[in-house]
């Protein structure tokens, strides 16, 4: 059974764009990240991305995850585990 999902880039139809409104700027979050994570993508991109980037993205998405989630919902979304005992 998969795990991760990217149904949002599938399926959204709206503006992608940034700056307009919350909402938008929302849905375009989600819609880039699901179009930049996409496995192909990743594998032509990193191999371009020089060491200081990707410690640079890597630093920005920890930041982000400790910010935002507690530890729990790290777990779960995250990590795609759901024990308890974190």
């Amino acid at each position: 059974m998969k795990m991760h999902t990217h149904n949002f880039v599938e399926t959204y139809r709206g503006l992608v764009g940034y700056g307009l409104d919350r909402e938008t700027d929302e849905n375009t979050i989600i819609y880039y990240l699901q179009k930049f994570s996409d496995d192909q993508l990743m594998k032509l991109i990193t191999k371009r991305m020089s060491d200081a980037e990707m410690l640079e993205l890597f630093d920005l998405i920890n930041r982000l995850l400790k910010n935002h989630l507690t530890e729990a919902e790290y777990h779960r979304h995250f990590l795609k585990d759901d024990h308890d005992d974190h």
